[in-house]
């Protein structure tokens, strides 16, 4: 399957005011995590465009220390990706604390770039856009477009970029997984 590439929503549709936002009820985690995850594919290019925004601002003022900075997050990512796919008790933590296993990735990047000495680049040009992405996805209510277009992505329809992060972190099998029971009772 070929992947395509999330359209890019309109600013009123990716930040429209105070009345589509919300806070997430962080007693269901479950319920917040299908949020942050339904926002992140949906708005995806949205999120690209922010954090491609803040990147090139902060590797104008420091470049050498930006791409040393994005360098070793990527390596850091790739290596706890495939260290979850090969050890039984990282895969067992990445799939129970999501979260804590992106923590875990960032902090480790974090303590890798500070031995090379740009950690206010990492901060800001690495960790901010993340920030804000992950707080608008928390924070953005979804509305009935959104929601078919991640069912469209869960089942297989199509494949974008996010929706590839998304399955190396394993954050999108309890959507396939919802979908595909859902299937079975329309089929019965």
């Amino acid at each position: 399957m070929d992947v395509q590439v999330a359209p890019l929503r309109a600013w009123d549709d990716f930040f429209p005011g105070t009345d589509r936002f919300g806070r997430p009820d962080i007693k269901d985690i479950s319920k917040w995590n299908n949020r942050v995850v339904s926002n992140l594919l949906y708005y995806q290019t949205n999120y690209l465009a922010l954090a491609a925004a803040v990147v090139c601002l902060v590797g104008f003022l420091s470049p050498l220390n930006m791409l040393l900075g994005a360098s070793i997050v990527i390596l850091v990512f790739l290596g706890f990706v495939w260290t979850s796919h090969n050890k039984d008790i990282v895969r067992k933590f990445k799939k129970q604390y999501p979260t804590l296993f992106i923590m875990s990735i960032m902090l480790s990047s974090y303590f890798v770039v500070s031995m090379f000495g740009g950690v206010m680049v990492f901060v800001f040009g690495i960790t901010f856009p993340l920030l804000l992405m992950f707080v608008h996805a928390s924070l953005r209510l979804r509305n009935i477009k959104n929601k078919l277009e991640n069912k469209i992505e869960g089942v297989g329809f199509k494949k974008t970029p996010m929706g590839i992060v998304l399955d190396a972190l394993e954050q999108q099998e309890e959507n396939i997984a919802k979908i595909a029971d859902y299937i079975n009772k329309v089929k019965e």
